[in-house]
């Protein structure tokens, strides 16, 4: 016995030293997985069992480095890099590249990354003269590449009834063919994609037994982390190299397979004693890394699902807080209540920015929850996805809005001047940029004047221009009169970037259509926000420049690591944070619209909220909004199933923030009025001015406008107490300057603004 295994409990100790036979070793949340992985592999070096012996797959560059590092601490690293561990990928390739020319290809075959596979998808598209916006290369390369992961070859995809009559109801019936050139080419090129590497793997080791079999005799151990998380092509190779010895450890935890859109399969992990009877089988039930509370929470929500392994996952630490349930009224007042909290628990439990995170369901969630960091001046960063003002759908509906407001935006309209495709390309586009620079002049104003400024082009060309600029020139005609949400609206429909994802529903388009969603939603909030300050028309004009002060990042320190981490929970698995907020708990956005019809895919998204609360260490907070923004409009939503689902002993529940703070009248009498800033749009503000916080919204009865009077003290939903220092204007446009110690001077339109008097 070695000395590292005293460092093991018990059920580890087992699952670590028996080697021999398959073994399952289900692992739950915070269980110590890595450890028994790497231990287990340390343990088999220590039994004389020589490293290149050992086959340790895994899915990310990051695990299998970690896993080294600590095998080399343990055994030393002569011995660690005989290893073969790493990715699937990686590993596989390595093989292919040895066994390549059985199979036809080189053995210095190149491996395209998808922007290269899109690109030749995108040349077959135009060889065969088809209509790209039908056959879109991203859409066709993941039709491909979710057959490769199902090993559907070309040959067979053509042959399969059921797959040509799919293509043709969705008219696109062309996929087979353009599959069928695209591994032809890949194959005379000496090419194999990522999926290829899988696929070629199987293909090796299917037609060349005696291959195979060489690779059993040398991989006497196999061990596989992440089981959970394989698809079928990576379960086929697995198989085959375990089958001579039977040698095979695979690690995972059923309860957290969330990955089925990537073509993960958990039926591999579920019937691993299909596949072998004689099996053992390791639970790893104590969780080291969250509260007593926290861990009982996760079990009893997990629960409800059926298709699962049982185990009962347990904690020694301290009981800890409940999970905490908080509704908001509102998304915005949801980022508020969310920031709030964390600058409370900053500030009375000295915790480091970096010990939070923020996990919601939808990248697009995470507008409303950035604008509540900064308004708190809370430092953040965005994992596993851009800042939603950074995205390209965004940044491309932006740079439309752009245009109506200034069409001499060069940067703007080179963004987007053919997107959506309209058959502007880059030849087109290096003439009027040329037309411009010899000129002197905007690209704007050598489209106004095409005809003549670039004589070389042809009728078809002037024709598509003319075009665009109309559609231009109605957008910037109608900008400085018209409401920003329905001129928003109409030019996010008539350039087509709405219908630019609404094509295919895939994940990809999804998340993209919701983040225009989200925009429009961003609009509405802000018309809604200047309402209660203005009587005036709020325009794309107000909005842009919102914008541009929102997204200044002038003072972002890419080095200081000190801040708060918002994600997807998809992006959160593997990862732990003290302090964990769950946001959107509502249903149709979690469990999402599309999962509740099916009751695998429920459980799916039930797995996604297990992984949520069990990131946490310390305290979780689950969040969810009465009303929401869906396209510009505020709809009603419903609390989530999943907070019923969690057992009430391990739940407080909190009916919406209310907030406390009491405001002093201002020392000093302040007489100016809060203007809008008027300038350069693309202006940004003083990095060093703070802003100040905004409140969540409270509820209650508002007093009838007439009544208010200067001199009085009041109270705002959203900016708390303040007293009125001024009135203006009579009737229906009476204004009141008042003082809000939490946000400072504000002039509001009495109307809309909703105050209750406190006191005369």
């Amino acid at each position: 016995m070695i000395d590292f295994l005293n460092d093991l409990n018990t059920v580890q100790r087992e699952a670590v030293t028996t080697t021999v036979g398959p073994s399952l070793i289900i692992a739950g949340a915070g269980s110590g997985k890595t450890r028994v992985l790497t231990y287990r592999i340390a343990y088999l070096l220590s039994q004389d069992i020589r490293a290149h012996q050992i086959l340790a797959l895994t899915f990310t560059n990051k695990a299998a480095k970690e896993m080294k590092e600590r095998i080399t601490s343990l055994t030393g690293e002569n011995i660690a890099r005989e290893l073969w561990m790493g990715t699937f990928h990686s590993l596989f390739a390595r093989i292919l590249r040895r066994e390549a020319e059985a199979i036809g290809y080189p053995a210095n075959f190149t491996i395209y990354d998808t922007d290269d596979s899109r690109s030749m998808i995108r040349s077959i598209i135009n060889d065969l003269k088809l209509d790209d916006q039908s056959y879109k290369p991203a859409d066709i390369f993941r039709r491909i590449s979710s057959a490769k992961n199902n090993l559907i070859t070309a040959e067979q995809y053509l042959a399969s009834n059921d797959i040509q009559l799919q293509d043709k109801s969705a008219r696109k019936q062309e996929i087979g063919q353009i599959y069928k050139n695209y591994t032809q080419r890949c194959k005379s090129s000496g090419v194999m994609d990522f999926d290829d590497l899988l696929v070629n793997t199987n293909i090796l080791f299917r037609d060349h037994p005696d291959i195979l079999k060489k690779y059993q005799k040398i991989f006497e151990y196999v061990l596989v982390d992440e089981y959970q998380d394989t698809n079928y092509a990576q379960y086929l190779i697995i198989k085959k190299l375990a089958a001579r010895n039977q040698n095979i450890c695979v690690v995972g935890d059923d309860s957290q397979s969330i990955y089925s859109f990537r073509g993960a399969k958990i039926e591999n992990i579920l019937n691993f004693r299909n596949d072998y009877p004689d099996y053992k089988l390791f639970k790893l039930e104590q969780n080291y890394r969250s509260t007593q509370n926290i861990v009982e929470a996760a079990n009893s929500l997990i629960a409800n699902n059926q298709g699962r392994i049982p185990k009962k996952v347990w904690s020694d630490q301290e009981p800890g807080e409940k999970v905490h349930i908080i509704e908001a009224k509102t998304d915005r007042e949801e980022g508020f209540i969310i920031s709030g909290k964390i600058l409370e628990i900053h500030l009375q439990q000295q915790a480091m920015f970096r010990d939070f995170s923020v996990l919601y369901r939808t990248n697009a969630q995470s507008r409303v929850l950035e604008e509540a960091c900064r308004k708190q001046n809370i430092p953040y960063r965005v994992y596993g996805s851009i800042s939603f003002y950074q995205r390209k759908e965004i940044k491309d509906s932006l740079a439309y809005f752009r245009l109506a407001i200034n069409p001499a935006d060069d940067e703007s309209l080179r963004r987007i001047i053919n997107f959506p495709t309209r058959g502007i390309g880059k030849t087109s586009i290096d003439r009027l940029s040329q037309a411009a620079f010899s000129n002197g002049i905007s690209l704007w104003s050598v489209i106004e004047d095409a005809s003549n400024l670039v004589p070389s082009f042809n009728k078809g060309t002037l024709e598509k221009l003319r075009s665009f600029k109309v559609t231009l020139t109605n957008f910037r005609e109608r900008h400085e009169h018209e409401d920003a949400y329905d001129l928003a609206t109409d030019i996010l429909n008539q350039t087509g970037i709405i219908k630019e994802f609404s094509y295919e529903r895939t994940p990809e388009n999804l998340s993209k259509a919701e983040n225009i969603q989200e925009l429009l939603n961003s609009i509405r909030e802000f018309i809604e926000l200047k309402k209660e300050e203005s009587a005036g028309q709020v325009t794309l004009s107000d909005y842009i420049e919102n914008i541009a002060l929102l997204t200044d990042q002038d003072t972002d320190n890419k080095e200081d690591r000190n801040r708060v981490s918002l994600m997807t929970i998809h992006a959160a698995k593997g990862l732990e944070f003290p302090y964990v907020f769950v946001a959107g708990l509502e249903e149709e956005l979690f469990p999402n619209q599309y999962s509740v019809s099916s009751a695998k895919e429920l459980e799916e998204e039930r797995r996604l909220f297990y992984v949520a609360i069990t990131r946490a260490m310390k305290r979780v907070f689950v969040t969810y909004a009465e009303t929401r923004y869906k396209w510009g409009n505020l709809v009603s939503s419903r609390k989530s199933r999943f907070l019923r689902e969690i057992d009430s002993q391990y739940v407080e529940q909190k009916i919406r923030h209310e907030p406390t703070l009491k405001v002093p009248s201002p020392k000093r009498p302040i007489t100016s009025t809060n203007k809008p800033v008027q300038g350069n749009l693309t202006r940004m503000h003083d990095a060093r001015r703070k802003p100040s916080p905004i409140l969540p919204a409270e509820h209650f009865d508002a007093d009838d406008p007439s009544e208010i009077q200067s001199g009085m003290l009041v109270k705002h939903a959203r900016f708390g107490e303040g007293k009125i220092l001024q009135i203006e204007g009579d009737k229906t446009n009476r204004k009141a300057v008042v003082f809000f110690k939490s946000s400072g001077q504000k002039q509001l339109l009495l109307k809309f603004a909703r105050l209750k008097i406190l006191k005369h």
